[in-house]
């Protein structure tokens, strides 16, 4: 006998372990993600649509929802399971759109609120039921899901016939291949919603692989399944059950309940009904697996315990594919840093060889002061800073695009691209700490007991130059100890030499932050996986 636990514990358990799975998230496009995504897909729709709500209410009505590819006459069977025309049918395809769930009046409350399928608007007419085939219809009554306001055309119709037993619910959903990929993604959902899978095939196509992926997929659950041959013709009846026999029983579904509709005048153009006769015992096994005690336990045991197995093998899967997102995005991170680590060891060896005292700052600082003004000799030493750094960024955004282009997970963010602005931001921040220096000169000339005091100016042309220049501006500093004295000079340049160092880390850090910006927007962490992992645990614990 399969019996379901429903204490507080392992509801609470489950309830974590589902919040754990929606805030996953894969945004980079590695190899597996595609797979992972469906499968986070398929694991909230399993928790938020079934189990969940099945071990808070062990009590509601079985739910047996029809499914199969298109063409295959669910609606039709639906309808004649009820006795009455509650899901259209017709030879157009896809004709399911919206789903059906037909329920005996008496059970309506389980379905009209959100216990199942909360991301689907209930669509339901006030009206009493009838026996009539096509009884008159007032404006339905409409009660919006969870998330209907991002997902407004997604409904659910809700139907009640009396001639369905209590207890028993029957859910027709759309075609599971249907050409618009929302029908076949509900459609997956709602599958995942019921006690019992009804898989629906015909005479003509029960080798295609669709109804096998599905057969599988219940197989591997471990799901309590029923399947219908339909439309099978008279003079092939035979011949067709044994050869579909064969083909379950060597994929290791053999045992699994399997039930046969003739074809009939009233299969073909979608109006009819079938004869009761024609689907009477797949209803009599749907109506005893509700109302006999043993049986409905079985049913939904089956399927409930099935579903939290299979968590112990696609939760790990899940787990993996975060982990190695992670890993996709901490090496993005870390071909930004290590270009940007080596560019700026570089700058640091280029100021030590006195790279920035070239070209125009050279022959400014050759004609300083005689011809070149403080002012002058500072505006072309800040200009070869500002280009040295531009130069930076644009050698370490070529690394890392290189990278890049060697890693599938980059794919998600923009390559590094010349960037116009970077001068310009460049060119600010140099200009920033060309005045800090001017302030710092000043106020060391302030500081000193000597008349006339030094030019401030000057004395921040020869600092500057001192401290950009590497060793060809080795007379700037013994000019400057001449102006204001050893003991401030080595003040002074000490100071400088401190700021300068911060300029540059500060500039070549904002300028890798721009960069890993889009990485980090992408919010991939390595917790998500020790979540999952442990929100497994506890729920296999609590089992």
């Amino acid at each position: 006998m399969v019996t379901l636990d429903v204490r507080p514990q392992l509801l609470d358990a489950l309830s974590a372990l589902r919040d754990r799975v929606a805030s996953v998230r894969l945004p980079l496009p590695l190899p597996g993600a595609p797979r992972a995504r469906q499968t986070r897909a398929e694991l909230l729709a399993q928790l938020d649509d079934y189990l969940v709500p099945r071990l808070k209410a062990p009590d509601a009505p079985l739910l047996a929802v029809v499914g199969g590819s298109t063409g295959a006459g669910k609606s039709t069977l639906v309808n004649s399971l009820v006795g009455r025309q509650v899901s259209e049918a017709g030879v157009l395809r896809p004709t399911t759109r919206t789903p059906v769930l037909v329920c005996h009046p008496d059970d309506h409350h389980w379905f009209a609120g959100m216990r199942v399928l909360p991301d689907l608007m209930r669509v339901w007419d006030p009206q009493d039921d009838e026996d009539s085939p096509t009884p008159a219809r007032k404006p339905p009554h409409r009660q919006a899901g969870k998330h209907s306001h991002a997902q407004a055309a997604r409904e659910v119709r809700i139907e009640t016939v009396s001639t369905l037993p209590r207890g028993l619910a029957i859910l027709d959903a759309p075609d599971i291949d249907s050409l618009v990929v929302d029908n076949r993604t509900l459609a997956a959902e709602l599958i995942c919603a019921a006690d019992v899978w009804v898989m629906v095939t015909t005479a003509s196509r029960y080798a295609d692989a669709v109804p096998w992926h599905l057969l599988r997929t219940a197989k591997q659950y471990k799901a309590t399944l029923v399947t219908v041959l339909d439309r099978v013709p008279h003079q092939v009846l035979a011949e067709v059950s044994r050869q579909y026999g064969a083909l379950l029983t060597r994929a290791g579904l053999g045992e699994v309940p399997r039930f046969t509709v003739p074809e009939l005048p009233e299969s073909t153009g979608g109006g009819g009904l079938l004869p009761a006769s024609a689907v009477a015992p797949l209803f009599a096994w749907l109506a005893h697996h509700a109302q006999d005690p043993a049986a409905r336990q079985y049913a939904v045991g089956r399927t409930a315990l099935g579903a939290l197995d299979s968590l112990s093998r696609r939760m790990p899967e899940l787990a993996s594919a975060v982990a190695a997102q992670h890993a996709a995005a901490v090496r993005l991170t870390f071909a930004v840093e290590d270009a940007y680590k080596r560019e700026g060891k570089r700058v640091r060896g280029r100021l030590d060889q006195g790279a920035v005292l070239a070209g125009d700052a050279l022959t400014r600082w050759r004609g300083y002061p005689l011809d070149t003004s403080a002012d002058e000799l500072l505006d072309s030493l800040a200009d070869s800073l500002a280009a040295l750094l531009q130069c930076a960024v644009a050698a370490a955004d070529e690394r890392i695009a290189d990278a890049w282009r060697r890693e599938p997970a980059a794919g998600a963010v923009a390559l590094p691209a010349p960037d116009r602005e970077a001068a310009e931001r460049i060119g600010m921040a140099v200009r920033r700490w060309r005045r800090v220096l001017e302030e710092l000169a000043e106020e060391e000339v302030a500081r000193l007991d000597k008349q006339p005091a030094p030019d401030p100016d000057g004395v921040a042309a020869l600092l500057v130059a001192a401290l950009l220049g590497g060793k060809r501006a080795r007379p700037a500093g013994e000019k400057l100890a001449e102006r204001i004295g050893v003991q401030a000079a080595v003040r002074l340049r000490d100071r400088g030499g401190e700021l300068v160092a911060e300029h540059l880390d500060q500039v070549l850090r904002a300028e890798r932050d721009r960069r890993l910006a889009p990485i980090e927007a992408l919010e991939v962490s390595p917790e998500p996986q020790a979540e999952l992992i442990a929100a497994l645990s506890v729920l296999q614990k609590e089992r």
